[in-house]
């Protein structure tokens, strides 16, 4: 079994974005809601909704939009530069991940027995 994974960081001023946020996009995008998402990683409402002002707060365009509950129901979504956000991120961790891969090899075969 190869245990090993990527954790990319990416760090633009006082924003970050890595595998905790990019995971919570994807949440939304499939739960449809942000506390869902939120159940769905372990994480409560209110820190998936801090990580979500954040990122909205952060780009020129907001992430996700979000509507409160009521009658008709509330709920999330990406918003087209959320999507283009994660695709971008996703993209950028598969490319590091084959560019590296020799590298990553090297490393691996110095690590002490398992």
């Amino acid at each position: 079994m190869d245990l090993t994974r990527l954790m990319l960081r990416l760090y633009f001023g006082e924003l970050m974005l890595g595998p905790g946020k990019a995971a919570l996009l994807e949440a939304i995008a499939s739960e449809g809601s942000i506390s869902a998402a939120g159940r769905k990683m372990g994480m409560s409402y209110k820190r998936a909704w801090q990580l979500v002002e954040a990122m909205n707060a952060g780009f020129r365009e907001p992430l996700v939009e979000s509507a409160r509950g009521g009658a008709k129901g509330g709920g999330a979504h990406l918003t087209p530069t959320g999507h283009e956000v994660l695709a971008a991120y996703r993209n950028l961790e598969a490319t590091v991940l084959e560019a590296g891969a020799e590298d990553i090899a090297r490393i691996k075969a110095l690590l002490a027995a398992q």
